[in-house]
């Protein structure tokens, strides 16, 4: 039975829908194993896929490049530019987001986020950059990484927001107030390193209730912690994604719930 609470696909922006768990690809490096792993995903329902210009020095982008090239159907890719201090910089938001284009092997790119706000340039300036590719159809939705409340406001002064994927999981919540932010936004709220907390002895009593994995019910949790909530957990294993995705059909109980909060 699927949760009243976690439906099992939401919306990103006003046009693009995608299911509720997608895959994080922060260790997939170029080979063939992992290109055919990209598109076994898609066949069995991953409609997003998120990954950044940095991740294993841009194999991961080119994997993905690789794998949905040769392969037909509609899947929500995400990237992200500007990790590294000084990144944030138009002329090398500029180069990284073009390579992107190429090693994704795309006109455009569904949703792209500034991967952190720069010390050295103000936000504002990084985020010029990118609605100018937003603006010109290169990039389709804009997203920010671990930021505050009053970062996202001041970005969507500049350009609408559509995602913000920030570190959170049941152990790391000192974003519950951006969660609760982007929910009342319609914000597309994703955490990153999802299944990393810590549950202890109550998740795993709740799993064993529900014949499931602690990591499922870990991400039932979340999706039942907000409705605009989208974890990307990464793996490269078809059998561990298939158990991620099948999180998207457990219903937790209130008191199931409480006890995880």
């Amino acid at each position: 039975m699927i949760d009243s609470n976690a439906t099992p696909t939401l919306k990103l922006g006003d046009d693009t829908e995608v299911a509720r768990i997608g895959l994080g690809t922060n260790r997939l490096t170029d080979t063939g194993v992992n290109v055919a792993f990209v598109q076994d995903a898609v066949t069995v329902g991953v409609t997003h896929i998120d990954t950044a210009y940095s991740y294993t020095q841009g194999e991961s982008e080119k994997t993905i490049g690789d794998a949905l090239s040769r392969i037909a159907g509609v899947v929500t890719l995400a990237t992200k530019g500007g990790y590294q201090q000084g990144e944030g910089r138009p002329e090398v938001l500029r180069t990284q987001i073009e390579q992107s284009l190429r090693r994704l092997q795309t006109d455009r790119i569904a949703l792209y986020y500034l991967h952190r706000v720069d010390p050295e340039t103000p936000l504002e300036v990084s985020l010029t950059q990118i609605k100018e590719y937003r603006d010109s159809g290169r990039i389709q939705h804009v997203g920010l990484s671990e930021v505050g409340v009053e970062q996202i406001e001041r970005a969507r002064e500049i350009v609408p927001i559509a995602a913000v994927q920030n570190h959170y999981n049941l152990s790391e919540r000192r974003w519950e107030d951006v969660v609760d932010y982007c929910a009342r936004e319609g914000i597309v709220f994703v955490p990153f390193f999802p299944l990393r907390g810590d549950g202890g002895r109550p998740l795993a009593q709740i799993a064993k209730r529900h014949g499931a994995t602690p990591e499922q019910i870990t991400l039932a949790w979340l999706l039942r912690r907000s409705p605009t909530m989208l974890p990307i957990p990464g793996t490269l294993s078809l059998d561990h994604l298939k158990a991620n995705l099948a999180a998207l059909e457990i219903e937790l109980s209130e008191a199931d719930f409480n006890a995880l909060r």
